[in-house]
């Protein structure tokens, strides 16, 4: 009895110490253990996946980071040379003489604009100033009997002439409008292929430059033949570029042609109707260019509009 006693209290006392124990290390005691296999012969497959693809990403930048540094290198040494006359350059001089027209042409047509827009302002505010003119006459009309009808048919005209020069500048803006987009779209995108048509113009030369020299050398080096692969590369690239320039520049000189006929068509017998005082040949001319003739004072939206 005694010995049952014994060997319960010391099962209790066991018992009381396992409960002492973490449950991982209480596992290894009772080798109670679900693990069917060590922990340090598991293989982390997506650790290793996730790092093989971070090695190799690094991996492609750096090479990137490596071509585009030659590249860099070899057209900056490109144009030194050209500049000190110690490297010859491709030249196409019938697509570069229209190049540098088209540059001119720009810079022309964004001083006509300047002008024109320069000239809407202003003669938006001599219509304001006519505008207000005429409703002070009115005015004075309704207070100054002895002047009632001078007041009046001066309020009148003031208010014929707003009327005409606000549809004068519907034509106006118009016209700056659509020379606007010519100028800093149209062209401008033609400017840009132009642009990345210079561009593979230098890198073109450069490795046609490398190749040459390597050429030239008597023990033919090792890298002749990715010197070869490099210069026909960038020769299609940039045979390419240019006939996309060249054709791009004769669907512009087209669409530059058509749109100028129209805008100035437009401008000249706006501003010579309404200088001319023909209200009627005025309003036909904006109807024959599909252009919306505002009523007077539209130009200022109420501030529901707003």
């Amino acid at each position: 009895m005694s010995q049952f006693k014994t060997s319960s209290s010391e099962r209790t006392s066991i018992h009381d110490m396992l409960k002492d124990i973490p449950p991982n290390e209480t596992k290894a005691v009772l080798g109670l253990s679900t693990c069917k296999s060590s922990p340090a012969i598991l293989t982390p497959t997506t650790p290793v996946q996730n790092d093989d693809a971070t090695v190799l990403k690094t991996s492609s930048r750096i090479e990137n980071l490596k071509n585009w540094s030659i590249s860099t290198y070899k057209c900056t040494k490109q144009l030194m040379f050209e500049k000190l006359g110690k490297s010859s350059r491709t030249v196409d001089a019938e697509l570069e003489s229209q190049i540098e027209q088209l540059r001119d042409t720009q810079r022309k047509y964004l001083n006509i604009l300047r002008l024109a827009r320069s000239l809407t302002s202003h003669f938006y505010h001599v219509v304001q100033t006519q505008h207000a003119l005429g409703e002070a006459f009115s005015e004075l009309a309704q207070k100054s009997p002895e002047l009632q009808e001078e007041f009046l048919y001066n309020s009148e005209t003031q208010r014929n002439l707003t009327k005409n020069g606000e549809t004068l500048l519907g034509a106006l803006n118009f016209f700056t409008s659509s020379v606007n987009t010519l100028c800093n779209k149209t062209i401008e995108d033609t400017l840009q292929s132009v642009r990345q048509y210079e561009a593979a113009r230098i890198e073109y030369d450069a490795y046609r430059s490398d190749l040459e020299c390597l050429s030239n050398k008597p023990d033919a080096p090792m890298g002749l033949e990715d010197a070869q692969h490099e210069y026909e590369v960038h020769r299609q690239h940039f045979m390419k570029l240019r006939a996309e320039v060249a054709i791009k520049m004769k669907f512009l000189d087209e669409n530059r042609i058509k749109v100028m006929h129209k805008q100035l068509l437009l401008f000249h017998n706006a501003v010579s109707a309404y200088f001319s005082g023909n209200q009627t040949a005025l309003e036909a001319t904006l109807k024959q260019f599909n252009i919306k003739i505002k009523t007077p004072n539209s130009a200022f939206p109420s501030w529901l509009e707003q």
